[in-house]
């Protein structure tokens, strides 16, 4: 006999109290049945009238928006963007709160991801709690720093640019997107008609004037003739191949960090915010303070932006040996890293490459893994090196707190821990940890 299908619970409203923030960019709350409902445009504290965007009877948990705030926080602020709020544009999940209680949410998901995932509290590693907004970035409530130097639009049926909205298809249009930096504005993509494209990605490089647009058509269109604000490169992604082509101009923008220029190849990886690199770099070299001579690992390591750091600091007879996955972004790092004798990059998959190597110990160590983190196997691996330092740039609080947890059991602590608000306005947060052996720390 089959079971009764499920009810949907979609669009139905529910009275709650607000309670604290989750890894995700929304808040938790309970309706009176005892479900969890993980909703979104709310902030702790608050009482509001909150309507289901996801779930049926008897799940576990529901996804809602705040669309009616009864009791409102301090923190809480009309949000600058005309196109932010319950159903609208995706790509910010705290335009309504104010930028220092922005940075305060996001550290309370990092001590609450630490000590779920991995049993450590703030002062076990080295942190007093804080995420530091970027140079520049600390403004009043109602301003929004220009910081996103990448844009991925997407375009409608009507050709219209706009964004994602939030776990969906659909395109919320846009006449201006608040957190796009000036050098993508000034493209004026949204001004455009894109008809036949699925999207249209718009890059401003940091440190040159280089600007670029990545066409992804829709199957069978044509190419349109592309007439912008600003001179811009162009390419496009191949329907059959999914690789990045050129069509007009250079098919690499110059970024600049850490006192050098690094050419990065269409859809290769490179921080967003126009501060982040320099940031970065700056923490994780005090972090690891090398030393003349040593030798260095840097995995998932792009287009070798911490591998050229080490190789200027590391002297003559230091090296490094970089491992990335991208074909592209070992291209670069080759070019870039071209000055370098002693430094080598190898492509393929961190886990596969590594063992194959043949190194048994090195003395530091970065590690800039994807969202998912670096893993397990890789961590174990890594921890039989030996490194008299390690340091782990995470751009995800749950995938680091569980890899930390994995470096716990293979011996070593963390010195340190320092984070960025490298994306103001959205809940993602960067991470620097330091980590050395558990045994010197004792």
């Amino acid at each position: 006999m089959q079971a009764e299908p499920k009810k949907s619970l979609v669009g139905e409203e529910y009275e709650v109290e607000i309670g604290p923030v989750a890894h995700g960019g929304h808040c938790i709350a309970r309706t009176d049945a005892g479900q969890v409902l993980f909703v979104r445009h709310a902030l702790p504290g608050e009482r509001v009238v909150a309507r289901v965007t996801e779930g049926e009877e008897g799940d576990r948990f529901l996804r809602a928006d705040a669309v009616e705030v009864l009791d409102a926080s301090k923190d809480r602020i009309e949000a600058p963007c005309p196109f932010a709020g319950p159903g609208r544009c995706g790509g910010c999940d705290w335009q309504h709160a104010k930028p220092g209680a922005q940075r305060r949410l996001k550290g309370e998901v990092i001590a609450e991801q630490l000590q779920r995932l991995a049993g450590l509290t703030p002062e076990d590693v080295g942190w007093d709690g804080t995420v530091m907004p970027a140079e520049g970035d600390k403004l009043p409530a109602g301003q929004v720093p220009q910081w996103r130097t990448r844009v991925q639009y997407a375009v409608d049926a009507d050709g219209h640019a706009g964004l994602r909205r939030h776990r969906s298809h659909e395109v919320e249009p846009i006449d201006h997107c608040m957190i796009a930096a000036e050098g993508v504005s000034e493209l004026g993509i949204e001004k455009r008609d894109w008809t036949g494209m699925a999207s249209v990605e718009a890059i401003a490089a940091t440190g040159s004037q280089d600007r670029q647009v990545i066409l992804t058509p829709r199957p069978g269109a044509r190419l349109p003739i592309v007439e912008l604000d600003r001179p811009v490169s162009v390419m496009r992604v191949g329907e059959k191949d999914g690789g990045t082509h050129r069509v007009h101009g250079r098919p690499f923008v110059r970024e600049r960090a850490d006192g050098r220029t690094h050419r990065v190849g269409s859809g290769g990886f490179w921080q967003v915010h126009p501060k982040a690199a320099d940031t970065l770099v700056t923490a994780v070299m005090q972090g690891l303070l090398p030393r003349k001579g040593e030798m260095a690992l840097d995995l998932y390591c792009g287009v070798g932006l911490f591998a050229g750091a080490l190789a200027d600091r590391l002297g003559d007879k230091g090296a490094v040996l970089g491992i990335e996955s991208g074909k592209r972004a070992v291209e670069d790092a080759r070019h870039n890293l071209a000055e370098f004798d002693r430094v080598r990059i190898e492509q393929g998959k961190v886990e596969a490459v590594l063992p194959r190597t043949g190194i048994t110990e090195v003395d530091l160590i970065v590690l800039d893994p994807p969202r998912a983190g670096a893993g397990r196997g890789t961590v174990a691996h890594l921890a039989s090196l030996g490194a008299r330092r390690i340091a782990y740039v995470a751009c995800d609080p749950a995938a680091l707190a569980r890899d930390l947890g994995y470096f716990g059991e293979g011996g070593y602590r963390v010195r340190m821990l320092r984070a960025f608000d490298l994306f103001p306005m959205t809940h993602h947060v960067e991470c620097v940890a330091i980590l050395e052996p558990a045994a010197k720390g004792s």
